[in-house]
């Protein structure tokens, strides 16, 4: 059984790939006007289907939404009870099926047409109701369904999703569309965050550890313990960082160090210590702090100490 298992996944993956590969004969002069339309188009990007096709559909919506061009879903059975309502005079409407033959898109299309709308169809049969009346015609033609019994929408369901993000990435392309782009699309994933949260918006949550090059190992020690955060700035009196002591430094300065009475601050301290500007990407800091083996960086601006970043920070914001 465990060798059957084993090739009928093999055989379904190897179907779906072919699927997919065999897309890149179907980039034609259709699918270059179907992107330059949506691009100029002043509406949306009105999509349709029924069955498997419109949560095909609804994905793609998603994906063009979140990447730049306005998009809405619209399915074809709800089309014509009242639906078609949404779809405004400059809209662009694409319908996708795979048969083009369903009866509900022969009732949808009719209607699309006498609103004088664009219309592509997404059409795994280009001899089909739906191609013969659409303005472009995407072709997502399969050889086989990955079904044993080639009927359940697999392979087609895949060309289709990948024609979808195809035509995605073409108008991002054309669209501009940046990483800030994206981060303001989506505030308050993981991602998004990567794109947009600053050092600024992390380090003013934590304490300021900070001590002059004078101050007692008592005093660099308390100040340590009190702020919690393994790490002290050394400071001069203009608030210019001068360096920086760890847990570490501590230990290590025990470990070597006879007579502790007369042990300061900057007998302790590492010079030249990693800094990061507050306006600077909290994913450039996580680089930073990966680089070096560290776990904080001190926050300053023109050489002034402003406080202290903790990878612990990136750590609960989901940067790491």
């Amino acid at each position: 059984m465990s060798s059957s298992i084993h090739q009928t996944a093999q055989r379904t993956i190897e179907l779906e790939a072919q699927s997919v590969s065999g897309l890149a004969a179907f980039i034609d002069a259709d699918f270059e006007k179907a992107v330059t339309t949506v691009h100029a188009s002043r509406g949306r990007l009105v999509i349709s289907g029924i069955g498997k096709s419109a949560i095909v559909g609804q994905k793609i919506v998603s994906t063009l939404n979140s990447t730049g061009t306005p998009s809405l879903f619209m399915h074809a059975a709800d089309a014509i009870h009242g639906d078609l309502g949404m779809i405004q005079e400059a809209d662009v409407v694409m319908i996708i099926s795979k048969s083009g033959e369903s009866p509900e898109i022969k009732v949808l299309v009719p209607l699309i047409r006498n609103f004088g709308n664009t219309l592509i169809g997404m059409v795994g049969n280009t001899e089909s109701f739906l191609a013969s009346r659409s303005d472009i015609v995407l072709n997502t033609t399969v050889s086989k369904e990955a079904c044993p019994n080639n009927l359940a929408p697999t392979s087609s369901t895949t060309a289709q999703m990948v024609m979808g993000d195809v035509l995605a990435v073409c108008l991002m392309e054309l669209n501009g569309f940046t990483g800030k782009d994206f981060a303001r699309y989506h505030p308050g994933g993981n991602l998004g965050k990567r794109m947009y949260l600053r050092v600024a918006d992390l380090y003013t949550s934590n304490e300021k550890p900070q001590v002059r090059a004078g101050a007692t190992l008592k005093e660099v020690i308390v100040e340590i313990t009190a702020k919690r955060l393994g790490v002290t700035a050394v400071t001069d009196e203009h608030e210019q960082v001068t360096g920086i002591i760890t847990d570490g430094d501590l230990r290590r300065m025990l470990e070597k160090s006879g007579e502790l009475g007369s042990v300061t601050a900057k007998d302790i301290l590492s010079a030249n210590p990693k800094t990061i500007a507050p306006g600077v990407l909290a994913v450039e800091a996580l680089d930073m702090l990966r680089n070096h083996n560290i776990s904080q960086l001190v926050v300053a601006e023109n050489g002034k100490y402003l406080g202290i970043l903790h990878i612990h920070d990136l750590v609960r914001e989901g940067i790491v």
